[in-house]
């Protein structure tokens, strides 16, 4: 358990996207890219600060990261691959029990779990072309439709990640 944030980032060592290539090599290096990005920016809180509340919302660094780990999960293994049966911390009932961090989450283990899901959704990527239908119960949309909304997601949950970051540790960068 992390009690102390750094204030700083850690070596950048993410992924760079192709300069060129192919349609699947670009839209998987940007993926790959927000995914690596996501533990860079939470890498060096503590776990109070990743739980610490800043909003009126449930928002946290670590919610945040929870969420990607089901959206994850969500897109690829459910809606992608048609799994079904796949265990969310969101319900009807609790529909942002992502976003509830208790003492006892760490950071390290939220990160292992996004870390997990993104690891599951390679996998089905790899499984599929990017003109592939759906299986699951958004049969309409394809494998690159998918990818593009993750890019898209991933990276506007970055910019909640950046601003948080910045006011909880003062830690700035790219």
């Amino acid at each position: 358990m992390t009690s102390i944030s750094t204030g700083t980032l850690p070596e950048d060592d993410r992924p760079e996207p192709p300069e060129r290539g192919g349609e699947r090599e670009m839209l998987d290096g940007f993926l790959d890219l927000q995914r690596a990005t996501v533990v860079y920016k939470a890498t060096g809180l503590s776990d109070a600060d990743a739980g610490r509340r800043l909003l009126p919302s449930l928002t946290t660094v670590a919610g945040l990261i929870r969420h990607l780990a089901d959206v994850e999960r969500s897109w690829f293994r459910e809606v992608m691959d048609g799994e079904a049966m796949i265990s969310y911390r969101w319900s009807d009932e609790d529909p942002d029990g992502e976003f509830r961090i208790s003492e006892k989450d760490t950071l390290a283990e939220i990160i292992a779990d996004y870390e997990k899901a993104v690891a599951e959704s390679r996998a089905v990527q790899l499984r599929h072309s990017l003109d592939d239908r759906c299986q699951g119960r958004e049969a309409r949309f394809t494998l690159r439709w998918i990818t593009v909304h993750l890019i898209e997601e991933t990276a506007r949950h970055i910019g909640h990640i950046d601003i948080l970051r910045e006011m909880l540790d003062g830690a700035t960068g790219e």
